[in-house]
Protein backbone atom coordinates (compact mmCIF):
# COMPACT_ATOMS: atom_id res chain seq x y z
CA UNK A 1 0.00 0.00 0.00
CA UNK A 2 1.39 3.34 -0.85
CA UNK A 3 2.03 5.53 1.81
CA UNK A 4 -0.20 8.79 3.06
CA UNK A 5 1.09 12.20 1.45
CA UNK A 6 1.94 13.12 4.81
CA UNK A 7 4.16 10.32 5.23
CA UNK A 8 5.73 10.80 2.37
CA UNK A 9 6.64 14.38 3.31
CA UNK A 10 7.58 13.76 6.97
CA UNK A 11 10.31 11.16 5.39
CA UNK A 12 11.57 13.89 2.57
CA UNK A 13 11.93 16.55 5.31
CA UNK A 14 13.42 14.14 8.19
CA UNK A 15 16.21 12.76 5.87
CA UNK A 16 17.32 16.63 4.35
CA UNK A 17 17.42 17.66 7.82
CA UNK A 18 19.51 14.41 9.11
CA UNK A 19 21.88 15.33 6.12
CA UNK A 20 22.84 18.42 7.17
CA UNK A 21 22.21 18.94 11.02
CA UNK A 22 25.11 18.87 13.82
CA UNK A 23 24.51 18.89 17.09
CA UNK A 24 24.21 22.92 18.15
CA UNK A 25 23.33 24.16 14.56
CA UNK A 26 21.48 26.96 14.96
CA UNK A 27 20.69 27.23 11.15
CA UNK A 28 21.77 25.52 7.44
CA UNK A 29 20.44 26.12 3.95
CA UNK A 30 19.62 23.39 1.51
CA UNK A 31 18.84 23.60 -1.68
CA UNK A 32 15.15 22.48 -3.61
CA UNK A 33 16.22 19.96 -5.71
CA UNK A 34 17.23 17.70 -2.41
CA UNK A 35 13.43 16.86 -2.25
CA UNK A 36 13.63 15.06 -5.87
CA UNK A 37 17.32 13.10 -4.85
CA UNK A 38 16.16 11.98 -1.44
CA UNK A 39 13.21 11.24 -3.16
CA UNK A 40 14.90 8.57 -5.45
CA UNK A 41 16.70 7.33 -2.79
CA UNK A 42 13.42 6.37 -0.46
CA UNK A 43 11.64 5.60 -3.31
CA UNK A 44 9.10 8.24 -2.87
CA UNK A 45 6.82 9.50 -5.33
CA UNK A 46 6.81 13.16 -5.74
CA UNK A 47 3.96 15.10 -5.36
CA UNK A 48 3.30 17.17 -9.06
CA UNK A 49 3.57 20.37 -6.84
CA UNK A 50 6.76 19.75 -5.48
CA UNK A 51 6.78 23.22 -3.58
CA UNK A 52 3.52 21.31 -1.29
CA UNK A 53 6.17 19.47 0.48
CA UNK A 54 7.45 22.78 2.03
CA UNK A 55 4.79 24.56 2.00
CA UNK A 56 2.98 21.46 3.69
CA UNK A 57 5.24 22.29 7.47
CA UNK A 58 5.95 25.96 6.74
CA UNK A 59 1.37 26.92 7.23
CA UNK A 60 -0.66 23.33 7.55
CA UNK A 61 1.34 20.53 9.73
CA UNK A 62 4.08 20.37 12.44
CA UNK A 63 7.18 19.28 11.60
CA UNK A 64 8.66 15.48 12.35
CA UNK A 65 9.15 14.48 16.20
CA UNK A 66 12.80 13.88 15.37
CA UNK A 67 13.40 17.27 14.10
CA UNK A 68 10.93 18.80 16.86
CA UNK A 69 13.32 17.31 19.70
CA UNK A 70 16.50 19.01 18.42
CA UNK A 71 15.01 22.26 19.47
CA UNK A 72 16.26 24.58 22.64
CA UNK A 73 13.84 25.39 24.80
CA UNK A 74 11.45 28.35 23.40
CA UNK A 75 12.39 27.92 20.12
CA UNK A 76 11.19 26.50 17.36
CA UNK A 77 12.53 25.40 13.52
CA UNK A 78 11.21 27.32 10.58
CA UNK A 79 11.62 26.88 7.19
CA UNK A 80 12.35 30.15 5.35
CA UNK A 81 13.77 31.09 1.86
CA UNK A 82 17.01 31.82 1.01
CA UNK A 83 17.79 32.21 -2.58
CA UNK A 84 16.72 30.97 -5.77
CA UNK A 85 15.57 26.99 -5.31
CA UNK A 86 16.91 27.61 -1.38
CA UNK A 87 15.27 27.05 1.89
CA UNK A 88 16.86 27.84 5.47
CA UNK A 89 16.07 25.81 8.86
CA UNK A 90 16.49 28.04 11.42
CA UNK A 91 15.86 27.86 14.97
CA UNK A 92 13.44 30.82 15.92
CA UNK A 93 11.65 31.91 19.22
CA UNK A 94 8.22 30.74 19.54
CA UNK A 95 6.15 32.82 17.43
CA UNK A 96 2.38 31.61 16.72
CA UNK A 97 -0.51 33.90 14.82
CA UNK A 98 -3.56 32.16 16.84
CA UNK A 99 -6.86 34.05 17.29
CA UNK A 100 -8.26 34.81 21.27
CA UNK A 101 -11.23 32.44 20.87
CA UNK A 102 -12.36 34.88 24.03
CA UNK A 103 -12.34 38.22 21.92
CA UNK A 104 -15.79 39.75 21.01
CA UNK A 105 -16.95 39.72 17.54
CA UNK A 106 -18.20 42.25 15.59
CA UNK A 107 -20.95 42.41 13.53
CA UNK A 108 -20.77 43.78 9.75
CA UNK A 109 -23.47 43.71 7.21
CA UNK A 110 -22.46 41.29 4.99
CA UNK A 111 -21.68 42.54 1.22
CA UNK A 112 -20.19 39.55 -0.50
CA UNK A 113 -22.53 39.34 -3.81
CA UNK A 114 -23.75 35.98 -3.55
CA UNK A 115 -22.57 34.62 -7.08
CA UNK A 116 -19.26 35.35 -5.42
CA UNK A 117 -19.88 33.14 -1.95
CA UNK A 118 -21.57 30.51 -4.34
CA UNK A 119 -18.83 30.08 -6.45
CA UNK A 120 -15.12 30.45 -4.24
CA UNK A 121 -12.55 28.08 -5.06
CA UNK A 122 -11.05 27.60 -1.84
CA UNK A 123 -11.48 28.89 1.40
CA UNK A 124 -8.08 31.34 1.29
CA UNK A 125 -9.77 32.54 -2.04
CA UNK A 126 -13.15 32.97 -0.26
CA UNK A 127 -11.53 34.78 3.02
CA UNK A 128 -9.84 37.26 0.85
CA UNK A 129 -13.01 38.20 -1.20
CA UNK A 130 -15.09 38.48 2.01
CA UNK A 131 -12.33 40.91 3.24
CA UNK A 132 -12.28 42.58 -0.19
CA UNK A 133 -16.11 43.23 -0.51
CA UNK A 134 -16.54 44.18 3.57
CA UNK A 135 -13.66 46.66 3.01
CA UNK A 136 -12.71 44.91 6.41
CA UNK A 137 -8.83 46.54 5.86
CA UNK A 138 -10.73 50.19 5.76
CA UNK A 139 -12.44 49.14 8.95
CA UNK A 140 -10.22 47.56 10.18
CA UNK A 141 -6.93 50.13 9.94
CA UNK A 142 -9.03 52.84 9.81
CA UNK A 143 -8.12 53.91 6.51
CA UNK A 144 -9.12 54.26 2.71
CA UNK A 145 -7.58 51.32 1.00
CA UNK A 146 -7.72 49.88 -2.85
CA UNK A 147 -7.04 46.19 -3.56
CA UNK A 148 -3.65 46.87 -5.99
CA UNK A 149 -2.82 43.12 -6.59
CA UNK A 150 -3.73 39.30 -5.99
CA UNK A 151 -1.05 36.91 -5.45
CA UNK A 152 2.21 39.23 -6.05
CA UNK A 153 4.77 37.01 -7.40
CA UNK A 154 8.42 38.72 -6.80
CA UNK A 155 11.98 37.94 -5.56
CA UNK A 156 13.43 39.73 -2.89
CA UNK A 157 16.85 39.72 -1.98
CA UNK A 158 18.41 37.14 0.32
CA UNK A 159 14.90 35.58 0.30
CA UNK A 160 14.62 34.52 -3.30
CA UNK A 161 10.62 34.16 -4.51
CA UNK A 162 7.80 34.64 -2.28
CA UNK A 163 4.05 34.94 -3.11
CA UNK A 164 1.80 37.97 -1.30
CA UNK A 165 -1.59 36.61 -1.18
CA UNK A 166 -3.01 40.18 -1.43
CA UNK A 167 -1.85 43.75 -1.71
CA UNK A 168 -3.73 46.70 -0.79
CA UNK A 169 -2.42 50.38 -1.14
CA UNK A 170 -4.22 53.25 1.34
CA UNK A 171 -4.52 57.01 2.49
CA UNK A 172 -5.18 58.33 5.90
CA UNK A 173 -7.09 61.64 6.45
CA UNK A 174 -3.62 63.57 6.47
CA UNK A 175 -2.72 61.98 2.87
CA UNK A 176 -0.23 59.54 4.63
CA UNK A 177 0.49 56.70 1.79
CA UNK A 178 0.24 52.88 3.03
CA UNK A 179 1.12 49.45 1.47
CA UNK A 180 -0.72 46.49 3.23
CA UNK A 181 0.25 43.34 2.34
CA UNK A 182 -2.45 40.91 3.22
CA UNK A 183 -1.68 37.20 4.20
CA UNK A 184 -4.91 34.79 4.28
CA UNK A 185 -5.62 31.21 5.63
CA UNK A 186 -8.47 29.13 5.86
CA UNK A 187 -9.39 25.53 6.66
CA UNK A 188 -6.66 23.51 8.56
CA UNK A 189 -3.96 25.97 7.19
CA UNK A 190 -2.19 28.23 10.01
CA UNK A 191 -1.10 31.81 9.74
CA UNK A 192 2.56 32.04 9.70
CA UNK A 193 5.08 35.04 11.42
CA UNK A 194 7.88 33.62 8.58
CA UNK A 195 5.22 34.96 6.09
CA UNK A 196 4.93 38.59 7.42
CA UNK A 197 8.26 39.04 7.38
CA UNK A 198 8.61 38.54 4.06
CA UNK A 199 5.90 40.59 2.70
CA UNK A 200 7.52 43.29 5.36
CA UNK A 201 10.82 42.40 3.74
CA UNK A 202 9.11 42.66 -0.19
CA UNK A 203 7.44 46.18 1.04
CA UNK A 204 10.57 47.53 2.39
CA UNK A 205 12.01 47.23 -1.16
CA UNK A 206 9.16 47.20 -3.57
CA UNK A 207 7.32 50.21 -2.15
CA UNK A 208 9.66 51.86 -0.18
CA UNK A 209 8.13 55.61 0.08
CA UNK A 210 4.56 53.93 1.39
CA UNK A 211 4.53 52.64 5.08
CA UNK A 212 3.92 49.37 5.81
CA UNK A 213 0.88 47.99 7.97
CA UNK A 214 0.72 43.85 7.29
CA UNK A 215 -2.60 42.57 7.98
CA UNK A 216 -3.45 38.88 8.85
CA UNK A 217 -6.93 37.05 8.44
CA UNK A 218 -7.83 33.91 9.46
CA UNK A 219 -11.16 32.19 9.07
CA UNK A 220 -12.56 31.09 12.52
CA UNK A 221 -16.54 29.11 13.15
CA UNK A 222 -19.71 31.02 12.53
CA UNK A 223 -18.76 33.16 9.61
CA UNK A 224 -16.02 35.08 11.82
CA UNK A 225 -12.96 36.66 10.55
CA UNK A 226 -10.06 36.81 12.68
CA UNK A 227 -7.68 40.01 11.38
CA UNK A 228 -4.35 40.94 12.98
CA UNK A 229 -2.20 43.90 12.35
CA UNK A 230 2.01 42.73 12.82
CA UNK A 231 4.37 44.70 13.31
CA UNK A 232 8.41 43.34 14.02
CA UNK A 233 10.26 44.06 16.64
CA UNK A 234 14.00 43.71 16.22
CA UNK A 235 13.47 40.09 14.10
CA UNK A 236 10.04 39.27 16.14
CA UNK A 237 6.98 39.58 14.71
CA UNK A 238 4.20 41.08 17.02
CA UNK A 239 0.26 41.08 16.89
CA UNK A 240 0.09 45.18 17.24
CA UNK A 241 -3.92 44.60 17.17
CA UNK A 242 -6.40 41.48 16.61
CA UNK A 243 -9.99 41.97 15.63
CA UNK A 244 -12.84 40.15 15.04
CA UNK A 245 -15.60 40.31 12.39
CA UNK A 246 -18.72 38.30 12.07
CA UNK A 247 -20.43 38.95 8.20
CA UNK A 248 -24.06 38.69 9.10
CA UNK A 249 -27.81 39.49 7.89
CA UNK A 250 -28.50 43.78 8.28
CA UNK A 251 -31.45 43.08 10.55
CA UNK A 252 -29.36 40.55 12.27
CA UNK A 253 -27.61 43.33 13.95
CA UNK A 254 -29.22 44.85 16.75
CA UNK A 255 -30.57 47.97 18.56
CA UNK A 256 -28.01 47.14 21.61
CA UNK A 257 -25.24 45.75 19.30
CA UNK A 258 -24.78 49.30 17.95
CA UNK A 259 -25.03 50.83 21.11
CA UNK A 260 -22.31 48.48 22.70
CA UNK A 261 -20.38 49.92 19.64
CA UNK A 262 -20.83 53.17 20.33
CA UNK A 263 -19.20 53.36 23.67
CA UNK A 264 -16.01 50.80 22.89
Amino acid sequence: MPESRPNRYQALISRIFDDHFKKGMTEFEFERNELNSNAKKLNIKLPDNLGDVIYSFRYRTALPDDILKTATAGKEWIIEPAGRSRYRFKLARVSRIIPNAELLAIKIPDATPEIITANALSDEQALLAKVRYNRLIDIFLGITTYSLQSHLRTTVPNMGQIEIEEVYVGVNRNGQQFVVPVQAKGGNDKLATIQTAQDIACCRQKFPTLTCRPVSAQFMVDDVIALFELAMKGQVVKIAEERHYQLVLADSIQAEDLKMYAIR
